[in-house]
């Protein structure tokens, strides 16, 4: 059979698991870029990601090759963990879950909860790496089978399931002009662009990586599989040091103009606006097709009909203050400067009259109490709108204040935000 044949297989015997994923078309979204935009609810899955599919397909085959007694095995953090967890659940098979100790026990209770009885996790390694390490080493010393998370046939097969049931779900007759998925290891875009093949022009495809971790953009641009010295773990679904070799295989042929990097603060932006205004919970990594859309030029959208992928809402909500944060870094409605500030009675309360009607103190701290004539101030600002910020800067130089912006500085403000 071709891949599509396999792959509507596929989708088929995955209706056992659990009945297609939305596609819905997005009023606020289309009305924003005068298109009409649908999203590919991933995160509406049983695991809230799109995950599963990947890992049911891989079960289903290698079930169906008589490898049920072998025990299962995957290193894994996140959603791919639990949707290795939930298939292992279905088909009554055994599971091994190696994950690093550091992992949040949100997590972790959320992949037992999904394997019940028929999962064992084991903590193994402050990282990743020693993680994965751990679980390779146990299916070479027990004979076990390795479940990856993108590298590997029958999970790109799984993940194209994505787009067979977009083929059915858009209108009759409709081809989207612009299919926007995000790329972490690979698999989802390896099997969308495979089964949309000869069906979507090919200038079509978008792929979305955060800037912190640029796996496939560097390889398109290489002509080969790069490994990434450092990654930016905040977009932790994304944050892939080295796309899937298979998976690269399958995509080199697209142009690297066709990768748009994302600020991770840019990021927060949409899954703020997505919370506030459609009531949406996502995941970093399942908001980066819809921040594509800002990125990308009007001209490109206008009367087009777009696909994204939202892949994922497993967000953990420790996590919104800092998110909240970066968003208004990102929109400019929020900065940081340290002042130089003469340690006088009444400097305070000049310095006050100088904010705006619209301007906010958010943080005020002193960093160096003990000089005598002046005091190093830590102080963070929000206003209502970016355009606030030239006419404090204006009033601070009049009156002849010393500052340092440092929102953008990633060393200090690191330091000391």
């Amino acid at each position: 059979m071709s891949f599509t044949q396999d792959v509507d297989t596929a989708a088929l015997a995955l209706r056992d698991l659990f009945p297609e994923t939305p596609l819905q078309f997005n009023d606020h979204l289309s009305a924003r870029y005068g298109a009409k935009i649908y999203l590919k609810r991933e995160d509406l899955s049983p695991v809230r990601s799109y995950k599963i599919r990947g890992a049911f397909n891989f079960f289903r085959k290698a079930i169906a090759a008589g490898v049920r007694d072998r025990i299962f095995v995957c290193a894994s953090a996140g959603n791919h963990a639990q949707g290795f967890a939930f298939v292992c659940r279905h088909f009554g098979v055994e599971g091994i879950v190696f994950m690093p100790v550091t992992t949040p026990q949100q997590k972790i209770d959320k992949t037992r909860m999904f394997g019940g009885p028929f999962i064992t996790i084991k903590l193994v390694g402050d990282i990743f790496d020693q993680c994965y390490k751990a679980a390779r080493d146990h299916v070479e010393a027990t004979g076990g089978m390795m479940v990856p998370p993108f590298d590997h046939a029958d999970i790109i097969e799984g993940q194209a399931t994505v787009a067979a049931e977009v083929a059915t779900q858009l209108p009759e007759g409709v081809v989207p002009d612009m299919v926007i998925m995000p790329v972490g290891g690979g698999g989802l875009s390896a099997g969308m662009t495979g089964y949309f093949a000869g069906k979507v022009d090919p200038n079509g495809f978008v792929f979305c990586e955060p800037e912190g971790a640029p796996s496939l953009k560097r390889s398109l641009e290489t002509g080969a599989v790069v490994t990434l010295e450092q990654v930016d773990n905040f977009v932790d679904g994304a944050a892939v040091g080295r796309i899937g070799d298979l998976n690269f295989e399958r995509l080199k042929h697209f142009s690297a103009s066709q990768t748009l990097l994302l600020p991770e603060n840019a990021i927060c932006v949409t899954i703020t606006e997505m919370l506030n205004l459609e009531g949406v919970v996502l995941e970093p990594a399942g908001a980066l097709a819809i921040t594509a859309l800002a990125e990308l030029d009007a001209a490109q959208l206008a009367g087009k009909t777009i696909v994204a992928v939202v892949s994922g809402g497993n967000f953990d909500f420790e996590r919104l203050p800092d998110v909240k944060e970066r968003a208004m870094r990102h929109l400019g409605l929020k900065k940081y400067y340290i002042l130089r500030m003469a340690q006088r009675p009444g400097a305070l309360k000049d310095f006050l009259g100088l904010l705006g009607e619209e301007d906010d103190i958010a943080r005020f701290e002193y960093l160096k109490k003990s000089a005598r004539n002046f005091g190093s101030i830590l102080i963070g600002i929000e206003t209502k709108r970016p355009e606030n910020f030239p006419k404090l800067m204006t009033a601070f130089d009049a009156a002849g204040l010393k500052y340092q912006d440092i929102t953008d500085n990633d060393i200090l403000s690191n330091l000391v935000i």
